[in-house]
């Protein structure tokens, strides 16, 4: 472990959140315990309250209603007593595009008008959401477009959850009251691989990713939510206990050198010491096996000592290796791996006995695709000259 003292971030951007003075508590976002305690604050009788949060739970979060007026098994007074001292509000849609292959980026607006990304890939079988979790990002990975955007804010708790809920009401994925629930889920997976590092923002994501994992509302299994992490490491183990979900590593390099240089917060917590807090996680969260994301960048981390490398590090750790051709942005000091020189990388992988999926790009005629997000509020660009100084090449 290094002698750092602190995490490595860029100077840290502070803008003011100016939330809407309507004196109403959105109850997106809020946690059973959380909604019980505003209920019985706001003057639901407290043996009546367990009773209510069910009820209103199932309105919000399986049905996607978002009114107060809509939740007829509730009586006409109780619904205006809600409607006083209480809100449903999800992230307004700046802008939707649609790639030719299907994917969906969603710009979001939030409270004090800042905006972040968040990505639907539809797939055979299955469709995954891509969340943020801050606006902008406090690393500055050297070959990440968000990256390059200063970190402003973390979200809240109900601004994770919204983005959820924004792409099923885009889907069309709410059943109608009194229908069973949608068969064929079209957002069937979520992964927290958008704007930000989660780790950095561990309680609103845990409360948010409580919600939707919840059975009586979006009801996603913990093993259909996958948290990427550069590498927090004091955070894994609490990920492990508190969250459960499926984990994934920015890794990107086999040595410290490099790692250094791709993941500056490998200064703070090197391959060693990230590794070692990795082999308890499966066992802790009952996962199956850890991702290793691992971006393909010519001439820089794509060798064949790289990838023989890799399978000794990761040795004993039930893993699978996510390769990842990288995807450019403008001003982007790196180039994509030969699509040659990735398959003779996978080949290595898989027979040291890994899963070495190469992820297919996608989106990339709207910039969403994996390190492509940027809030367009945010996108001042550096030059490339500046990028390149910054990453040593």
């Amino acid at each position: 472990m290094t002698n750092a003292t602190a995490p490595i971030t860029q100077d840290v951007l502070t803008l003011p959140r100016k939330l809407p003075d309507t004196g109403r508590i959105n109850l997106v976002g809020l946690t059973r315990d959380q909604l019980r305690d505003a209920l019985i604050a706001a003057g639901t009788p407290e043996k009546q309250a367990r009773m209510r949060v069910g009820q209103i739970w199932q309105w919000v979060y399986h049905w996607g209603v978002r009114e107060f007026g809509a939740m007829t098994n509730l009586a006409k007074d109780y619904r205006a007593l809600l409607d006083r001292h209480f809100a449903i509000e999800r992230p307004e849609v700046v802008t939707r595009q649609i790639s030719a292959d299907g994917t969906r980026k969603y710009l979001l607006r939030i409270a004090g008008g800042h905006e972040v990304e968040a990505v639907y890939i539809p797939e055979e079988g299955r469709g995954t959401l891509c969340i943020s979790s801050q606006v902008g990002c406090t690393l500055t990975c050297s070959f990440c477009h968000t990256g390059t955007q200063k970190l402003v804010r973390n979200l809240t708790a109900g601004e994770i959850v919204g983005q959820v809920m924004v792409a099923r009401d885009d889907l069309g994925e709410w059943p109608e009251p009194g229908e069973g629930s949608i068969q064929d889920r079209l957002v069937s997976n979520i992964v927290l691989m958008g704007m930000g590092e989660p780790l950095y923002n561990f309680e609103n994501v845990r409360d948010a990713m409580r919600v939707v994992m919840d059975g009586e509302g979006i009801a996603l299994g913990r093993r259909r939510i996958t948290l990427s992490t550069s590498g927090v490491v004091p955070e894994i183990a609490r990920t492990a206990e508190e969250i459960g979900c499926q984990l994934a590593i920015s890794f990107h390099a086999t040595t410290d050198e490099v790692r250094d240089r791709l993941v500056p917060i490998n200064r703070k917590w090197n391959i060693a010491t990230l590794l070692a807090a990795l082999r308890d996680y499966p066992r802790l969260s009952n996962s199956e096996r850890i991702t290793f994301e691992y971006v393909m960048l010519k001439g820089v981390n794509d060798s064949d000592a790289d990838a023989r490398r890799l399978v000794k590090l990761i040795a004993g750790i039930p893993a699978k290796i996510n390769l990842i051709p990288f995807n450019e942005w403008p001003g982007a000091p790196y180039q994509r791996s030969d699509w040659e020189r990735i398959e003779a990388f996978a080949d290595i992988v898989y027979k040291a006995g890994y899963a070495s999926p190469i992820r297919t790009p996608r989106g990339e005629d709207i910039m969403a695709a994996c390190g492509q997000l940027k809030s367009a509020t945010e996108r001042a660009r550096k030059s490339r000259a500046e990028i390149a100084a910054e990453t040593g090449l």
